[in-house]
């Protein structure tokens, strides 16, 4: 099995054009079926106007499929309080996503320093 349940996944949806909806997904595996996983957990969606990713506030269920090309998954640390996690540019780093206490994921791994 690629993923188990209780591990904490933090998703990119990979863009499909330059001006599609940027969005993230951070969550906890609550059921797998082979690579498709059941997550509960939040959105991050990128906010033009603010030029900033938004967490809404409402836990969501999503399914993934963590083998399919359009994601780029991350394994995260599961002691992460995923309630506290929020995105925040840090010095010399660019965009991070932290829970601000032991965690931090670089979102620019797959791109240039914004």
């Amino acid at each position: 099995m690629i993923v188990e349940v209780g591990e904490k996944l933090h998703v990119m949806y990979r863009s499909l054009y330059e001006k599609s909806t940027r969005r993230h997904f951070i969550g906890e595996v609550k059921a797998v079926d082979r690579s498709l996983c059941r997550i509960e957990g939040y959105v991050f969606v990128y906010d033009d106007k603010s030029t900033e990713f938004i967490k809404k506030a409402e836990k969501r269920i999503t399914i993934i499929d963590v083998a399919e090309s359009g994601f780029i998954v991350n394994v995260i640390d599961p002691a992460v309080v995923l309630e506290n996690v929020r995105y925040k540019y840090a010095p010399n780093v660019g965009l991070i996503a932290t829970d601000n206490n032991n965690f931090t994921l670089n979102i620019n791994e797959f791109g240039s320093k914004s």
